[in-house]
């Protein structure tokens, strides 16, 4: 388990979440250099959902990712923990459904959904592997799950540009964009605290999944998992 997601409770990292919602796409897009956007289409690539499909769109935040699938004609649930986060969706995109649900406890039947995906909110899932099991819960068997999350770069040199970036650039500006930049210090820490590509492929299989593989974006800085219920 990441040393961040110990040293603040779920409420408080719900609380950050809903003092940047209004700006947080804003920020993410400044703070990525853009590359939110590739991961994005990364990710809803992934997914692979058809037209009819059910997918949940957990840690969706104001329903960015969710609009891209349900303007694809698949039927999406946008989930988030932050409640300012929901609202902010839904006053940009009433038509989405979008609910405020914690991922360890999913207000979810059984077998609901084809696709379960999450990006970049693994890391605030506490404890993880609850979380895990309960994506695989909400999925039928033979449904796919796809992580989009934060990972570490392979190459060293490369690795240590990473780290001087979230150390020394992130944090000043996200002061000069963000509402909240304690979020943002927060992110820096939670990434840095995060298991890599291989710590998270374990998770995954601790948690039952199977078939389970992964590919990095940017090299490295991106890690898009994919795994299925069996």
């Amino acid at each position: 388990m990441a040393r961040a997601q110990l040293d603040k409770k779920p409420e408080d990292v719900a609380g950050m979440f809903d003092d940047v919602a209004r700006r947080y796409d804003v920020t993410n897009d400044v703070l990525s250099l853009g590359m939110d956007r590739f991961w994005r289409r990364a990710t809803v690539r992934a997914i692979d959902a058809a037209p009819g499909e059910r997918v949940l769109d957990l840690a969706a935040g104001t329903g960015t990712s969710s609009a891209a699938l349900a303007d694809g004609g698949v039927s999406t649930v946008a989930c988030d923990f932050s409640q300012g986060m929901v609202f902010e969706g839904k006053r940009r995109r009433p038509d989405l459904a979008l609910v405020a649900g914690d991922a360890t406890r999913l207000p979810f039947a059984d077998d609901t959904f084809d696709a379960v995906t999450i990006s970049f909110g693994l890391r605030n899932v506490n404890p993880a592997a609850e979380g895990l099991a309960e994506m695989r819960r909400v999925t039928r068997p033979g449904g796919r799950l796809v992580v989009c999350e934060f990972s570490t770069p392979p190459l060293a040199a490369f690795g240590a540009l990473y780290r001087f970036y979230l150390r020394r650039v992130l944090t000043p500006i996200s002061r000069a964009v963000s509402s909240n930049p304690e979020a943002y210090d927060y992110l820096e820490e939670s990434i840095l605290d995060w298991p890599d590509q291989h710590g998270v492929a374990d998770l995954l299989h601790d948690a039952g999944w199977r078939s389970v593989s992964y590919r990095n974006l940017t090299g490295g800085i991106v890690a898009l998992h994919r795994a299925v219920n069996p």
